[in-house]
């Protein structure tokens, strides 16, 4: 006789899924594929708030949209297990100890001056190399699998080297798009096919109409208070977090982008603190309370930070609530799996362009560099080594080198 299937949990209140969240949020390192491993293992097998179906398929649609998926995942199963409240707590717990440590972050950088100082930043501009190479070398694994998504990758990492524009990586992700349509359509199906999803239609096509809403409204507003405004931050932010696909480690090159060449924070500092963000728990995303905290504005670094943040996550949880109650139908769609694969694809790209500019040439500078970032790259990639003992490694041997004069 076959076993009934475990049912889930019944359902609980906010303050339970904030203290859970808070939790993970304080201890969860490695990145977004361990954070949803600390996921099933804390709400699935743990607790039991869902079943191992439910959650594979609350995996699969964060996986498809841009943004976070890590937190995305999150704040599903807080909506699952407590409604909107619940979605908001699980949010706040996992993302607000990482931002709050971000923020001080760049409130402190700018005292840090003089030998040691630097080399301590040169260490971290290192962890970035290793870091992002890590991400290029396991994305390319898991999203290239083929020549064709191979041969999409390369054309964007091309383009995107070659061409210098701001709107490059949008025509790069763009044209993965289409080319993922052509060549890409017999992907796996995504949808397992949750039968109630507790999110209305209706409230979906509202979420999906405030998504474009926003999107139009700060363009508009940032065109017509141009320069270091919060508007102009505002929808920088939110246009980069509509085009994260992939995983967290893609904001580099388009925030990049975005905030370096218009002045409102340098290369190093950039780079610096992307390093920093890989020492801390929590998602990759809070690096925006780093960079709204440190861009050059008359504006209070606290609001800049705090607007930031909530900028780069809002167009994934937007999304995610708009796609979540019509998911089953669209992840049997071949032509939706098409696209995204390609666009997936392009991103891998994207990402290996960064590498090289701005990344590689701005902390390799000779063979000692090479020998710790690559030193870097095979703890994560090989020994799978906690990043948080990465970056205290990478910044001891650049601290090392000062010392040592070589």
């Amino acid at each position: 006789m076959t076993p009934a299937p475990a049912k889930t949990a019944t359902a609980g209140g906010a303050l339970e899924v904030l203290l859970a969240f808070l939790w993970l949020g304080l201890t969860s390192f490695g990145g977004p594929i361990a954070h949803l491993g600390y996921f099933r293992r804390a709400f699935v097998q743990k607790r039991n708030w869902l079943n191992e179906d439910e959650y594979a398929d609350l995996v699969a649609l964060c996986q498809f949209l841009p943004g976070p998926a890590s937190s995305q995942t999150g704040l599903l199963i807080g909506l699952h297990r407590a409604g909107a409240w619940g979605a908001l707590a699980a949010w706040t717990g996992f993302t607000l100890p990482s931002a709050l440590l971000m923020f001080a972050c760049s409130v402190l950088a700018p005292g840090l001056k003089g030998p040691v100082a630097l080399s301590a930043i040169h260490g971290l501009k290192l962890v970035a190399v290793a870091v992002v190479a890590q991400a290029v070398w396991s994305m390319a694994g898991r999203l290239c699998p083929d020549r064709r998504r191979a041969a999409i990758a390369l054309a964007a990492f091309l383009i995107i080297l070659l061409v210098a524009s701001p709107v490059t990586q949008l025509l790069a992700i763009a044209g993965g798009g289409l080319l993922g349509l052509l060549l890409c359509r017999n992907i796996p199906d995504m949808s397992a096919g949750v039968a109630h999803p507790p999110v209305r239609r209706g409230i979906g096509i509202a979420a999906g109409a405030v998504f474009i809403g926003i999107l139009v409204a700060l363009s508009l507003a940032s065109a017509l208070y141009p320069g270091h405004s919060p508007w102009a931050l505002a929808n920088i932010f939110y246009k980069s977090g509509t085009l994260v696909f992939g995983g967290g480690h893609v904001v580099l090159p388009l925030l990049r982008d975005a905030l370096v060449p218009a002045g409102w924070i340098s290369d190093d500092a950039f780079l610096a603190g992307y390093g920093a963000a890989q020492a801390i728990p929590g998602p990759l995303f809070t690096f925006a309370a780093y960079l709204g905290g440190a861009v050059a504005s008359p504006w209070s670094p606290a609001l800049m930070a705090a607007l930031a943040l909530v900028m780069l996550f809002l167009p994934g949880v937007l999304l995610v609530v708009a796609i979540y109650p019509f998911w089953s139908r669209l992840g049997h769609n071949l032509v939706a799996r098409g696209a995204l694969a390609g666009v997936n694809a392009a991103v891998v790209g994207v990402l290996g362009a960064a590498l090289y500019n701005p990344v590689w040439t701005s902390a390799i500078f000779g063979p000692g560099d090479v020998a710790i970032a690559l030193a870097g790259f095979l703890l994560l990639e090989k020994w799978h080594t906690p990043p948080l003992l990465v970056v205290g490694l990478c910044i001891g041997a650049s601290m090392l080198r000062m010392y040592l004069g070589f």
